[in-house]
């Protein structure tokens, strides 16, 4: 299985269920054989009528590539991208296929664009967002954590003094389904209710991936408590040696207690020296205080396809690179 969480069946299933806002008038998926014969597979979806066939992803998806075991999605040799590509054509809606966010750097996109283009579609990067990460050494968190600014250090020593100052403390963090599940779920919720972050869109996707992912191992769900108050909650999720933030919200009102700094170290302690893992991820965003805390950005992207033999993919190409045309004075553009 790959090492992310969001390239599994289950993360699909759950995001199809309780993560859009509107349910998709078209969802399947493309299968791809590899060289090893094993089947891998994109879930697919069309949103609208006059839309693209697009990603199963949106607002909620850290990443998105095929769903299959790691040794299938590396024996898709150049052949069999291009059939796969040969059997998008035969897909309904597929005149224009939108994928997104994607890891620019993977060999699996690679491979995929090169089978498209074989295919006689045309294609086109575009920029996502950017993602910072931090790998761990064997050393774990001490050797991180020594490598952080000093002033960040500094930031979490003096506010483990103030939450002393203020009264009891304590950090909770829940990696199963036992007992103290619901009550650190609870927190969560009552916690980001109560930040400066705008509700949920899907207000039922969160505790059904909280659930999901506790019953595979996966759920790190951290609650900082002053008293019987939660201030801070973060949600990450560990699979095969990765690690990704995934939520992260404090009580509005209380910023000076730093509470998010001091859980966010403790977790990072957590994941470093108890599950051992080999990849801290931000997931999504260029915030300047994830410097702080990760040592590398890389990009994520996402791929346009447009099929010119059909009128709507030529309509749609001919609007894309001509606006790309228009828009390329202002900056660099991501290469085609």
């Amino acid at each position: 299985m790959p090492d992310e969480v969001f390239q599994t069946e289950v993360w699909f299933a759950n995001l199809l269920a309780h993560g859009l806002v509107r349910r998709p008038i078209w969802q399947g998926d493309l299968a791809v054989s590899s060289r090893s014969g094993d089947l891998v597979h994109l879930p697919l979806m069309q949103e609208s009528a006059n839309g693209p066939l697009c990603a199963v992803s949106n607002y909620y998806s850290g990443i998105y590539g095929p769903v299959g075991s790691e040794r299938a999605i590396e024996n898709i040799g150049p052949a069999d991208w291009l059939a796969a590509a040969q059997g998008l054509r035969r897909l309904p809606h597929a005149s224009v296929l939108r994928l997104q966010p994607l890891d620019a750097d993977s060999t699996w996109l690679a491979g995929w664009q090169t089978g498209l283009r074989d295919a006689g579609y045309w294609t086109s990067r575009f920029f996502c967002f950017g993602n910072w990460h931090q790998p761990v050494s064997d050393k774990g968190f001490e050797d991180y954590w020594q490598q952080r600014p000093s002033a960040l250090q500094h930031t979490v020593e003096r506010a483990r003094k103030r939450l002393s100052r203020a009264g009891d403390w304590r950090i909770d963090i829940q990696a199963d389904e036992s007992p103290g599940l619901q009550a650190c779920l609870a927190a969560y919720l009552a916690v980001y209710a109560q930040s400066w972050k705008q509700a949920e869109p899907c207000p039922h996707f969160m505790p059904a991936l909280m659930h999901m992912a506790a019953q595979r191992g996966w759920l790190r769900l951290g609650v900082l408590w002053l008293g019987q108050q939660p201030l801070a909650a973060q949600v990450w999720l560990v699979c095969d040696g990765k690690a990704s933030i995934y939520k992260l919200a404090y009580v509005k009102g209380h910023e000076k207690l730093s509470a998010g700094s001091v859980l966010t170290a403790a977790l990072m302690q957590h994941v470093m020296d108890v599950d051992r893992v080999r990849e801290v991820d931000y997931l999504s965003g260029d915030d300047a205080y994830k410097r702080d805390w990760m040592a590398l950005r890389r990009e994520r992207v996402g791929l346009l396809a447009f099929d010119p033999r059909r009128v709507s993919g030529l309509l749609a190409a001919s609007r894309h690179f001509a606006g790309r045309l228009l828009r390329a004075p202002a900056g660099p553009q991501t290469g085609t």
